[in-house]
């Protein structure tokens, strides 16, 4: 019989020669459909694991909020775990961990989540809780109290006693001009004075106006059969009473302002001065995003980003430097592309912020096919990975449908990524990541 190593060889030869084709993201077949009282429910389907994630973003964020009743977003954050109907303060949480589940929920300019990711066997544990506090949350004296307390902890824990989050956080968002774009040039945490005036009264308002099943979308994905999830949502939240309709959030395109803006901020501590510069760029849905996104990842993550390369490892004038891409979240009107660096031992201030700006005046120079190439792989193997667990695919189709327009926009997203071209980073680049649109944060030590 006759070896079979010479074909063997040759077809690997072969094969070596053509270039592989890049692994896209797995298409992901999303069964959709709307409750008579507004809920919008989004399936997915994936029998891989024994686990399914019940995911809730209402639509309501710090861009929800009006000027003299900010940080509600965040404390209802807070107040969602307070209690319902039919489960006690706290019991939300030790229901779903004692099923062998996790939980949380978190903040955004644009949304308020809450997820429940447990095995398969309790889906109908995860809807029933969900469905309880939309229907009847505890919102009392007692409860406003208590998370008002908690909201001010978590201010003194997470960024005042933090280096620079603090001036982060309260500080650019001011980059967006307070009286045409109020939704996105307050803090997402709030003023704290806001929320010590706000009543029971104000915060009762807040939420049977934003989370209210017409206000709320809701998406199960994992190890479950589509026709019982259909029934148990129904059966669960079919009965909450539509509320009124939000007002519409007002936010005037951001242009350039014509003038670089600088802000010097005291930091009792932080050990070492920084320089944050960012600038207004666009929202999800724009054309102009994948460009953005990519152009942010050869600039500023990881080892090989120009920023470490430049300002880290050759010139040594800073121990630190990162890209900050919407770093509070994706916005629906708006979008932020930041570039951050933390000084070195010696290095003032201003010869910081010189360097950062002569690096940003040529970031698009010379940008090579290998450095886009890499860009896109970061972002494909992200999102491929991110595909991986029930509770991370939920929170893609939520993206989809919120800031593309539809939750069928998870399957067709990866094209607008791969689309991009190195004229396109160049264009970008020339078009956003300009002085006169600009907002730059120099961190100085206190008392230094």
């Amino acid at each position: 019989m006759r070896s079979r190593r010479p074909l063997l060889g040759l077809a690997l030869a072969c094969l070596a020669a053509v270039p592989l084709a890049a692994q896209a993201p797995s298409r992901v077949k999303v069964e959709s459909f709307t409750l008579p009282n507004g809920l919008k429910v989004h399936l997915v389907e994936d029998r891989s694991a024994q686990v399914v994630a019940v995911n809730v973003w209402y639509d309501v964020g710090s861009r929800n909020e009006r000027e003299g009743r900010t940080g509600f977003a965040h404390l209802f954050e807070h107040m969602m775990f307070q209690g319902s109907a039919n489960v006690k303060k706290a019991e939300h949480g030790q229901y779903i961990e004692r099923a062998g589940g996790q939980l949380n929920g978190s903040t955004q300019p644009d949304r308020t989540n809450y997820y429940n990711e447990v095995p398969s066997n309790r889906l109908n544990l995860a809807l029933w809780l969900e469905a309880d506090r939309m229907r009847s949350l505890a919102v009392t004296a007692e409860n406003l109290k208590n998370q008002q307390e908690a909201v001010k902890e978590e201010r003194r824990l997470r960024f005042d006693n933090a280096p620079y989050t603090a001036a982060f956080v309260d500080s650019l968002p001011t980059m967006f001009d307070r009286a045409s774009c109020f939704a996105y040039a307050h803090s997402i945490i709030g003023s704290m004075d806001d929320l010590n005036a706000a009543t029971v009264a104000d915060v009762k308002a807040f939420f049977d106006l934003y989370y209210a099943p017409n206000n709320a979308t809701l998406v199960i994905a994992g190890d479950f059969t589509p026709a019982v999830a259909r029934k148990l949502v129904t059966d669960y939240f079919g009965g909450i009473p539509r509320g009124a309709t939000p007002p519409a959030v007002q936010c005037a395109p951001q242009a350039a302002t014509g003038r670089e803006a600088v802000k010097r901020i005291p930091d009792r501590n932080a050990t070492l001065p920084a320089v944050l510069t960012a600038y207004r760029v666009v929202p999800p849905s724009h054309a102009d995003y994948p460009a953005l996104e990519l152009l942010s990842t050869i600039i500023g993550a990881g080892e090989s980003s120009r920023l470490n390369r430049a300002l880290v490892r050759d010139a040594m004038v800073a121990v630190a430097a990162q890209a900050l891409f919407n770093p509070f979240g994706p916005m629906r009107g708006a979008g932020i592309f930041g570039a951050l660096v933390i000084a070195n031992q010696g290095v003032t201030p201003d010869a910081l912020r010189e360097r950062l700006a002569d690096q940003m005046r040529t970031v698009a120079d010379g940008i090579t096919a290998e450095e886009l190439t890499k860009a896109k792989n970061a972002w494909r193997a992200s999102t491929i990975f991110g595909r991986q667990t029930a509770i991370a695919t939920s929170e893609a189709v939520h993206y989809a449908a919120m800031y593309l327009g539809s939750p069928d926009a998870i399957n067709t997203d990866a094209a607008r990524y791969e689309a991009v071209t190195l004229a396109d980073l160049r264009r970008v680049a020339a078009t956003y990541l300009r002085p006169d649109n600009s907002l730059t944060l120099v961190i100085v030590p206190e008392g230094k």
